[in-house]
């Protein structure tokens, strides 16, 4: 993954530079000294998973980079490092994904890593479409038809000769439920679950079988309680 850092105080990024280093993870770091210095490398910044952003800096701070940067890449994930906690409020304002105070980096950063890792899990599946790596909080449903499943999307559809089996197995642990033969659905998705019938977010309706109706909805509650 990429990261960002971005701090006026050379000081201050080096030390968070070393907190991610001693994380254990395979990050490419990028470090900048001003907003502006930022915002205007940003062919490296849609390509980041997460930026780091002080909010106190001269020019440009931390706020209005913040916002600038999630106008043009509303997916990667802002954390905002400060050493005041008034401006926790601020935070909410430009989508901040979490807000760390500097003083409490070394206990605070790693969990906030590992739940920003975890909600960035990519797969890599062979398609015909061909090779596509996908995050997968943004498959919505896979849906078997003629022969093929098909990976829905927010914005694009997929299809792949793979049996779903081999596909509900690939996928286990991430969140995705089996509630027909030739249904997978991402468990994020489900907007509501009653009368063996799903609604997903998108509006889509989708029977239950009764068979299944207990073990999916016994899988669903599980998942909303470990959110």
């Amino acid at each position: 993954m990429k990261i960002a850092v971005c701090d006026d105080s050379r000081e201050d990024r080096g030390a968070l530079r070393a907190l991610l280093e001693a994380c254990g993870h395979d990050f490419e770091i990028r470090e900048y000294g001003s907003g502006e210095e930022l915002y205007a490398d940003m062919g490296y910044v849609r390509e980041c998973g997460i930026v780091f952003l002080d909010i106190n800096m001269e020019g440009m701070d931390g706020l209005e980079a913040a916002g600038r940067i999630k106008a043009e890449c509303p997916k990667v994930h802002i954390v905002l490092v400060t050493a005041y906690v008034n401006y926790a409020l601020d935070g909410y304002k430009v989508k901040a994904s979490r807000f760390l105070l500097k003083d409490d980096l070394e206990q605070t950063l790693p969990e906030c890593l590992d739940d920003i890792l975890r909600e960035e899990r990519v797969v890599e599946f062979g398609f015909v479409e061909g090779t596509v790596r996908l995050r997968v909080d943004d498959i919505i449903y896979i849906e078997t038809s003629r022969h093929k499943n098909v990976f829905y999307t927010a914005g694009e559809t997929y299809s792949i000769y793979k049996k779903m089996d081999e596909l509900e197995a690939e996928l286990a642990g991430m969140g995705f439920v089996r509630i027909h033969q030739s249904f997978l659905i991402n468990m994020r998705y489900i907007g509501k679950l009653s009368s063996y019938v799903m609604v997903l977010t998108t509006g889509k309706e989708i029977s239950v079988p009764k068979s299944r109706y207990p073990e999916v909805k016994r899988q669903y509650t599980l998942f909303k309680g470990a959110e």
